[in-house]
Parts: structure tokens; C-alpha cells; sequence
């Protein structure tokens, strides 16, 4: 016995003894970061903050208030000065109608470029240069002083909002709970809706009480902070991405390979020329390097529009991802004709005195419930790829079918009930689409996938869809059958998507990215936000 216990004491005595508790706490108390205010639920709020604002500036330059109207003149000669900016810059409708889109040009161009920057440069410290931007676009449209200097920053309005869109979805999408990332996304883009319906009530406030630019400078005081933000906050990571350090690092070894480069090209030109005047070899050297950052200004420009290229191909080679945008564009195109022609239609056959609030209200109840209930309903169901399939074939289908009946009605009260039916379905389809968006695809490629199907959405779906059905609408002179045809596009869109069920998908969103070069960067990619400082120091305090 007294051997054991002897032996028992040597080998006490050879483990190293755990610090005592006291000065454990004492480690683990300074070693732990303190608790941050910036967490993801108010990511969340700061982002869906952002996008309403983007969408309150779409409705306020809508607004009767802040759009106006031309002046007239009666056979009598009394004349009404024209308001707003129609009224102030005498422009006529086709060109007042070019301000509510003109913003779209720039989205579409800059869509894809801020989506491709993201895989060279922090994609966070993007979103702050695009809503810098978008509150400098905006003050130009409070100091514009014609048609075509409002135009202009109307396009730039769209630059800034480009990187938004590109890469908000993905941040969301990073940082939400696995259980509530479409109810997450679902939150995201309820904003859309509600942001028009502030928009119009705002621009009708400021526009009647004060002047129409005093509109726009409210906006950009509301999105200022927001911009500083982007720069003066740590950047967050993005998942699938460089971490800033490692980019760096990289570069830093791409400079000095260069320089050691261009140091033994000189060299070579000194021992080389040794009869040559030192005004010829400085002259040498010169030229050297100017054709040196000339070749790799031109090399950087080819990979990067190369890259854009490829990466393209794999989205339009991915079938999940094709029939789901193609799904979303036949949707877009209705709902787009909905929000230009459904007063007018609705005035026209059921006689509404007050068609704009009625559809308008409509529209936001509807869509902000109908948003937030497609995404609680996915995630309850296990978000998954073909059960957001599922979900989008059914209500779109289910929504259609009381669209389709709505119109088929005589009695006004019957069409408005049916009618709020099916937008409430309808408008279901925002975060699963979207969650379908982000997930096909590899990590480092949301981005761009946001980006081609915003660009895909607009250009083929509700830019479009205002147009044909005018001209429709001019062939048959019947507003009941234009509604019936346009609400039958409903139904291809839900085929569509019932394909998209029987496609082999795969969640890609745990997928390593092609540039992820070390453990350390993929780690701090994939952190969830500000859980990786907590998850390094437990591991450092359990450690011997």
C-alpha cells in the first residue's frame, strides 16, 4: 500500500496543477472581449433600416407630392402654376416617367461589378462606398436644376444601390440562425413594400408643405450615418472570402516579387551598358517600368472580366439556379404590370373612386404579411432547396388561381376579397426565391448570383411588362381581358418552379471556395459574427 500511494504522489507531482480558481477567473475576465453592441440581430435591423430607405426614395420620387404635376390653363386663361418636379422643369409624361427608372440603369450596370469587386475587396467597406453614393446621387437630385442633371443622378441613385443588393442577402444569410435564415431574409425584403407606402406618405407630406428638394435632402440625412458606418466599423466577413490580412499578405508578396523583378532588370541594363550616358539608362529604367504597370493594369483588367466571365458560365450551367430566376421573372413580370396598371384597371372595372388607396393599400398589407409568412413557413417546413420549390410552386399557383377568379367577378367587394387572397399568397414567394438564390450556389459566388438575377428580373420582367400590356390593352379595349391574360403568366411561373422539385439540388452553402488558401482564413469566414472571438478565447483558457 505504501508503494501505491508513493507512486500515486510521484505522478501528482509530474502533471502540471491547474492555476487556482481565483486566478483562473482572473484569466478568463481579461482574456474575454467585452460584450458587443454589434450583434446579428442588429445587423438585421440595420440592413432592413437601409433597404427601407432605399425603397422610401422609390416611392417619394413617385409621390404626388415630390413628382408633381404640369400647369394648366383653362379656355378662360386662368392658368395653375405646375408643382413638383414635373411642374418645375416642364417635362412632359414620357420624360417624368423616364425619372422612376432611370435609377435602374445604374443597378443593372453596377450590379454585376460591385458583385464581382467583392471576390478582391472587403465586400462590407463596398456597401459603404455604394451608400456614399447613393447620399451623394441623392443630394444631386436635391440641387438638380433640369431634366437631364436629375437624370443623371437618378442613374447614380442606382450605382449606389447596387452593392446593397448584391451583397445585404449574403451578410443576412451568414449571420442567421440555421431555424431562420428565410424567416431572416422574409424581414429583409418586407421593406419593399412597406418602404413604397412611407415613400408616397412622405413625399406628399414634405411636397405639399415644404419644396419638393427638401424631400431628397431627408433622405440623405437618413442614410448618412449609415454610409459612415460602412467605413468606420471593423469589416465584417463574408463567407466563402479572403480575410483582409491574408489578402494583404499576398499582395504585399506579389509587390516585392515585383520589385525584386524590376530591381534585377536594372541591374542587368547597368552591368549591360556600361558605355551608355547614365541620361539613356535612367531613360531605360523609365521606360521599363511604365511598361511594366502598363501590362499589369491591362493583366489585372483580363483577369478580372475574365473571372466575371467564368464565374457566369458556372451560374448559367447551374439548373437550380436558371429555373429558379426564370421562375422569378415570369413572377416579376406580373407583379410589375400590377403596381403600374392595377389602378387604372381597377377604375375602369369596377369603377373605383379611389383606386390608388385602395390597390396601394392592398398591396402593402398584404405584401408585408405575405413576406414575413413565406419565409416562417419555410423555415418551419426545413429550408431546404426543393421544399422552397415546393413552396413557391404552391402558393404562386394557389395565389394565381384567386388573382384569376378576382377578375372574373362583377361585384367590386367580391374581386377585393379574392384579390387580397391571392396578393397575400403571391407575395409569399420573397425569401424562399431568394433563399433558393443564395444557396445553389458556392459561398463566394452570392454575391453575383444576387446581382444577375436582380439584373434578370428587371430587364425581362417588370421594365417590360408596363409596356406590353399598354399595348395590349390598345388592341383589345378591354381591361378586364388584359387583367385575365396578365394574371395568366401566374401559372407558367408556378410550372416553373414545380420543375425545380424534381432537379438534383445540393445546399451549397458549407462548400470550401476555390480561394480559400489557409484553415485560418477559411475559419474566419465561416465564423458566424463576433462568435469567433468568444470561441477562440474558451478554447485558449481550456488549454494547459
Amino acid at each position: 500500500m505504501a508503494q501505491k500511494e508513493e507512486a500515486t504522489k510521484s505522478s501528482e507531482e509530474g502533471k502540471p496543477k491547474p492555476p487556482p480558481a481565483d486566478t483562473a477567473m482572473a484569466i478568463a475576465s481579461t482574456a474575454a472581449p467585452a460584450p458587443s453592441w454589434f450583434t446579428p440581430k442588429r445587423l438585421l435591423v440595420i440592413f432592413c433600416l437601409i433597404n427601407l430607405i432605399n425603397y422610401v426614395d422609390r416611392g417619394t420620387i413617385a409621390s404626388n407630392g415630390v413628382n408633381g404635376s404640369l400647369g394648366t390653363c383653362t379656355d378662360s386663361d386662368i392658368c395653375t402654376a405646375g408643382t413638383g418636379i414635373q411642374g418645375e422643369f416642364h417635362l412632359n409624361n414620357f420624360e417624368d416617367g423616364c425619372l422612376s427608372s432611370a435609377f435602374m440603369v445604374g443597378l443593372l450596370i453596377a450590379s454585376p461589378i460591385f458583385a464581382s469587386l467583392a471576390k478582391s475587396v472587403s465586400p462590407f467597406r463596398l456597401i459603404g462606398v455604394g451608400l456614399s453614393v447613393w447620399t451623394f446621387a441623392i443630394v444631386g437630385c436635391a440641387c438638380s436644376f433640369d431634366f437631364w442633371s436629375i437624370t443623371i443622378f437618378r442613374m447614380l441613385v442606382g450605382v449606389g444601390e447596387a452593392s446593397f443588393i448584391s451583397l445585404a442577402a449574403p451578410f443576412i444569410d451568414d449571420n442567421a440562425p440555421a431555424a431562420q435564415k428565410t424567416a431572416w431574409l422574409g424581414m429583409f425584403y418586407m421593406c419593399i413594400p412597406s418602404g413604397y407606402a412611407l415613400g408616397y406618405v412622405y413625399g406628399g407630406v414634405v411636397g405639399s408643405h415644404t419644396k419638393w428638394r427638401y424631400a431628397f435632402v431627408g433622405e440623405a440625412i437618413l442614410m448618412l450615418p449609415f454610409a459612415i458606418l460602412g467605413f468606420v466599423m471593423k469589416p465584417l466577413q463574408l463567407k466563402g472570402f479572403f480575410h483582409p490580412e491574408s489578402k494583404k499578405a499576398l499582395t504585399a508578396v506579389e509587390t516585392a516579387v515585383e520589385e525584386v523583378q524590376v530591381s534585377d532588370t536594372y541591374d542587368s541594363d547597368i552591368s549591360n551598358g556600361e558605355q551608355a550616358s547614365c541620361s539613356m539608362k535612367e531613360h531605360v529604367r523609365n521606360s521599363n517600368l511604365q511598361k511594366s504597370s502598363k501590362s499589369k493594369l491591362v493583366s489585372i483588367i483580363k483577369n478580372q472580366i475574365s473571372r466575371f466571365l467564368k464565374d457566369v458560365k458556372v451560374l448559367l450551367v447551374d439548373k437550380v439556379y436558371v429555373v429558379n430566376v426564370l421562375g422569378y421573372i415570369a413572377y416579376n413580370f406580373v407583379i410589375g404590370a400590377y403596381s403600374y396598371w392595377g389602378p387604372k384597371a381597377g377604375y375602369n372595372i369596377y369603377h373605383m373612386t379611389d383606386a390608388d388607396l385602395i390597390f396601394g393599400g392592398i398591396t402593402i398589407v398584404c405584401g408585408i404579411l405575405g413576406t414575413l409568412a413565406g419565409g416562417f413557413l419555410l423555415d418551419y417546413m426545413t429550408n431546404t432547396i426543393s421544399n422552397a420549390f415546393k413552396l413557391l410552386s404552391v402558393v404562386t399557383l394557389i395565389g394565381g388561381a384567386f388573382c384569376f377568379g378576382a377578375f372574373c367577378f362583377k361585384n367590386m367587394y367580391a374581386f377585393l376579397a379574392l384579390f387580397a387572397i391571392g396578393e397575400l399568397l403571391v407575395f409569399a414567394t420573397q425569401g424562399p426565391v431568394n433563399y433558393i438564390n443564395l444557396h445553389c450556389v458556392k459561398p463566394n459566388m452570392r454575391p453575383l448570383s444576387m446581382a444577375i438575377s436582380t439584373v434578370s428580373i428587371h430587364i425581362f420582367g417588370d421594365v417590360p411588362s408596363a409596356p406590353l400590356v399598354g399595348v395590349l390593352q390598345d388592341a383589345i379595349n378591354n381591361w378586364r381581358k388584359t387583367a385575365l391574360i396578365l394574371t395568366a403568366i401566374l401559372f407558367p411561373s408556378a410550372i416553373i418552379w414545380f420543375i425545380g422539385i424534381f432537379l438534383h439540388s445540393v445546399d451549397r452553402f458549407n462548400e470550401e471556395s476555390e480561394h480559400q488558401v489557409t484553415i485560418q482564413t477559411e475559419r474566419s469566414n465561416t465564423t458566424p459574427l463576433l462568435e469567433g472571438k468568444k470561441i477562440e478565447t474558451s478554447e485558449s483558457v481550456a488549454e494547459p
